[in-house]
Parts: structure tokens; sequence; C-alpha cells
């Protein structure tokens, strides 16, 4: 049976391949970084400039990567009724592979924020400390990115997403960082099919299914797999 709801959740092994290390990889970019010092609000409070050209760096790099395989199979399936596409990453891969209502729940590399106002806007390619808010002309911007200790981003719809859906599939996520690694929890209480995508098996019972791989050859496979029946 085809199943009518499909919530997609994504971590950093879906753009591992497009040369965005996940952060704990040997070599990722947070090697040069404690996560403390510069992933955190009191980061941010405590040495800005660091914090942004960190940021700054992540942002470029991001810019510079192209969707792969993967995010083009998921873009197809984004199109499809009843599909509900979550990412955990932090660039715009996904969406510049076309995918349709992306709910990005840690945020965007390119987006800014107001930390006085809350308002959101394009970041520059370098954020300084100073750069003024357009809303409210407060010099306080930083990266719209939900930092560790804070509350991801639209927690509403993914939860009703969630309580409604028939499939349940987590792709390149380390099942490390809640609340997104209890999703397949939530899903299997309200009777979903699971199934996980990743280069080996990280939550053993946990998923009816699981596909190992790169992302770029089993999720075009997983997808195709959907689409045709």
């Amino acid at each position: 049976m085809t199943p009518r709801a499909i919530v997609v959740l994504t971590g950093a092994g879906l753009s591992a391949e497009s040369g965005i290390p996940t952060f704990r990889a040997a070599d990722g970019l947070w090697e040069r970084h404690r996560i403390e010092d510069v992933a955190t609000p009191e980061a941010f409070h405590r040495d800005p400039d660091l914090v942004l050209r960190f940021y700054d760096m992540r942002r470029a790099a991001a810019a510079a990567a192209q969707p792969n395989a993967a995010h083009h199979a998921l873009a197809r399936l984004s199109r499809r009724p009843g599909v509900t596409l979550i990412t955990q990453n932090v660039d715009a891969l996904l969406d510049r592979a076309g995918a349709q209502d992306v709910i990005h729940m840690h945020g965007r590399l390119d987006g800014a924020l107001c930390a006085t106002c809350g308002h959101r806007w394009p970041a520059p390619p370098t954020m300084p400390r100073t750069l003024p808010c357009p809303a409210c002309g407060a010099g306080a911007a930083r990266p719209d990115i939900v930092w560790f200790g804070e509350m991801p981003y639209h927690m509403d719809r993914i939860e009703a997403a969630l309580d409604r859906a028939d499939l349940f599939a987590a792709i390149g996520t380390s099942g490390q960082v809640y609340p997104a690694a209890g999703f397949v929890d939530v899903a299997r209480m309200v009777g979903a099919a699971t199934v996980e995508l990743n280069l080996e098996p990280t939550a053993p019972g946990r998923f009816d299914e699981v596909l190992t791989g790169p992302a770029s050859r089993i999720v075009p496979a997983w997808v195709d797999s959907l689409t045709a029946s």
C-alpha cells in the first residue's frame, strides 16, 4: 500500500557528498572550534566576532556546494501530495535542488536574524557585528541559526506532520541531536512505518527497515521505489 503521508527528516549525511562535512567528522569544519565556542548563545555573547567569522566561513562553503543526486531525488518526492520534508541542515541545497516547502528546523546559513526585534532577512556573504537590521535599525545581527540550547523552528508543523504520518524516513542523520532524534519514536507511536537511510545503522531496533550506503545512491533508489508504487 502506498503511504499517503510521508515525513522525511534529513541530516548532515545528505550533504556530505556535496562537500559539506558533518560536524562530527574528523575533518569537519567544527574540528578547529569547540561547539561551545561557536554554536551557543553564550558563545555569541562572549565573542560575537569569532562566531560571525565562523558562520561566514560556513556560509561561503555552503554557497559553493552543489546539490547531489540525493537532494534532487528528495526534491522530486517533495512535489507529491502528503510529503513533509524536514531538514536539520542549515545549507539550502534541498531548496536549490527544487524541493518544495522545506522545513528548516535549525535555520539557514543564508539568513540573518535581528537579536533585538526578531526580524529576518537574507544574510550578506560576510556579516559584521554592527550590521543594521532593516526593520528596527539595531546593530544586533546574528546568523538565523538554531544554536545548542535554543528551541528548533517550526515544531508545531513538525509535530502535526508526525501525528498523521504513514511513513517516517530518517536520512543521513546521526540520531544523537534532540528533539529530532526522537521523531522516529513519535512516528512509531502513531503506527507509521519507519526507515533509516544512512551509511550505517544508528539506532538498532528503532526502525522497521534500514538501508545503508552513500546517500547519492540509496536515496534516489528509495524515492524511485516510492514513486513507482
